[in-house]
C-alpha cells in the first residue's frame, strides 16, 4: 500500500451561506432541493480547497452533516431528542465546560436511508483524487445511551452497541459501492477513556471502561474486516468550539488498540503537550501507516515548519519515517458550528501540512 503522506483528517468550516440555508430549512423556510443546491456548492469549494493545498485524499468536508458523527442518527429512525443527558469539556486555559448530549437512543434503530451514498455519489463525480468518506467508531454512539431512558429500547448498553455496529457494517458495505477509496473511522470514545474524569463519565452510563475499549476495538474490527479499499483510525480526545474532552497520552489505551485494530492506518492527536509522547507508537505494528496529527485546528497561529520536522523526526524514533505521514490533529468543524478559526487560517493550515509533508518525503 502505497503511503498518502498529507491528509486532511475529514471536516471543514461550513461557510456562512450554508450555515444560513440550514437554519431556514430547519424553520420550514427553505425547501429540501433548495438546501442541497447549496450544500453541493459548498462542497464544490472544499474540494477546490483541498486539491488547491494539496492535499492528498480529499474528503466533502462533511458539509452534509450536523455533527461528525450524525451521519446514522440522521439517516436511522431511533434517536430522539432528549434532556438530561450532558458531558463536560475544557476550554484551551484548562477550564472545564459542560454542554447536552441532546439526542438519545429511545426506540429500536431501523434504517431509512444511507447518507454516505448521498455524500459520495456527488464527491466521487467531482474529483479525480482519491476521497474519503468518514464514519464514527461503533462505541461513539455509548454517548447516546441514556440511562433511564433507552432501556426501553434495548435491555442493555452492549446490545444496542450490536445493533449499532451492524447498521455501520452496513454504511461502509455502502461506501464500498459507491466507490470510496479510504473509509476513516474515527474514535473520539477512545481517546476519552485515556482521561480518569472521562472514565467515571462512562461508568456512570453503565459501562465498564476498559471493556469499552477493548470491545470498542472488536466492533471497528467488524465494521472494517475485509473491505477492499484504505481503512483508518482516527483517534483524538475531542473537538468542538476550540475545546477538549481529555488529556493524557496514548499509553493508557494503546496496547489494547494499536496491535488489535484491522485499520490498515492510525490517525493520532499530537498537537499539544496534553497529547503525550510518542513513546506508545512502539506498539503500532510493521505493517502499519501513523498519520502524525501535528498541526492544531484549535488555534489559529501557524507552527514552524522546522519544528514540525523535528516533532517528525522524534515520531521516526519508534515508526519508520517511510511509514509516517503528516495530517491536522483532527477536523476544522468535528460540529457544524465549526472550531473558532477563519477560512484562511484553514487553508494556510493545510498548506502548511503540505509544504512540511513535501520537505520530509519529497
Amino acid at each position: 500500500m502505497d503511503v498518502l503522506r498529507v491528509e486532511n483528517v475529514g471536516s471543514l468550516l461550513r461557510p456562512p451561506a450554508l450555515l444560513e440555508a440550514r437554519e431556514r430549512f430547519a424553520a420550514g423556510e427553505l425547501s429540501a432541493a433548495a438546501l442541497a443546491r447549496v450544500e453541493d456548492a459548498a462542497v464544490d469549494d472544499a474540494v477546490a480547497l483541498q486539491e488547491a493545498c494539496g492535499i492528498d485524499v480529499v474528503t466533502d468536508g462533511e458539509l452534509r452533516r450536523n455533527v461528525f458523527a450524525s451521519g446514522l442518527a440522521q439517516s436511522v429512525d431511533g434517536f430522539d431528542r432528549v434532556e438530561g443527558n450532558t458531558v463536560d469539556w475544557f476550554r484551551l486555559d484548562g477550564t472545564r465546560d459542560t454542554s447536552p448530549v441532546t439526542v438519545a437512543v429511545t426506540s429500536r434503530l431501523r434504517r431509512r436511508r444511507s447518507l454516505l451514498t448521498e455524500e459520495l455519489a456527488y464527491l466521487r463525480a467531482r474529483t479525480h483524487r482519491p476521497i474519503k468518506a468518514t464514519i464514527p467508531a461503533p462505541s461513539m454512539y455509548a454517548y447516546y445511551w441514556l440511562p433511564g431512558v433507552s432501556e426501553a429500547a434495548y435491555p442493555t448498553p452492549w446490545a444496542y452497541l450490536e445493533d449499532v455496529t451492524a447498521l455501520l457494517r452496513e454504511e461502509a458495505e455502502e461506501a464500498v459501492r459507491q466507490g470510496c477509496d479510504y473509509l476513516q473511522i474515527d474514535a473520539p470514545e477512545l481517546g476519552m477513556l485515556i482521561d480518569p474524569h472521562q472514565r467515571a463519565w462512562f461508568e456512570a452510563k453503565g459501562f465498564d471502561p476498559d471493556r469499552l475499549v477493548r470491545e470498542g476495538v472488536d466492533m471497528i474490527d467488524a465494521v472494517v474486516e475485509g473491505l477492499p479499499v484504505r481503512t483508518g483510525l482516527h483517534l483524538c480526545r475531542g473537538n468542538d468550539a476550540n475545546r477538549f474532552m481529555a488529556r493524557g497520552g496514548y499509553g493508557a489505551i494503546a496496547a489494547d488498540v494499536f496491535p488489535r485494530t484491522a485499520c490498515q492506518i492510525l490517525l493520532l492527536e499530537y498537537d499539544d503537550d496534553r497529547s503525550g509522547g510518542f513513546e506508545p507508537l512502539d506498539l503500532v505494528p510493521d505493517d502499519r501507516v501513523v498519520v502524525l496529527g501535528l498541526v492544531t485546528t484549535k488555534r489559529a497561529e501557524l507552527e514552524q515548519p522546522e519544528r514540525l520536522r523535528e516533532r517528525i523526526s522524534q515520531a521516526a524514533e519508534h515508526v519508520p519515517l517511510e511509514r509516517l505521514a503528516l495530517s491536522t490533529q483532527c477536523g476544522f468543524a468535528s460540529v457544524a458550528k465549526g472550531n473558532h478559526l477563519s477560512p484562511e487560517a484553514q487553508e494556510a493550515k493545510l498548506r502548511l501540512v503540505a509544504s512540511v509533508a513535501a520537505s520530509v518525503w519529497g
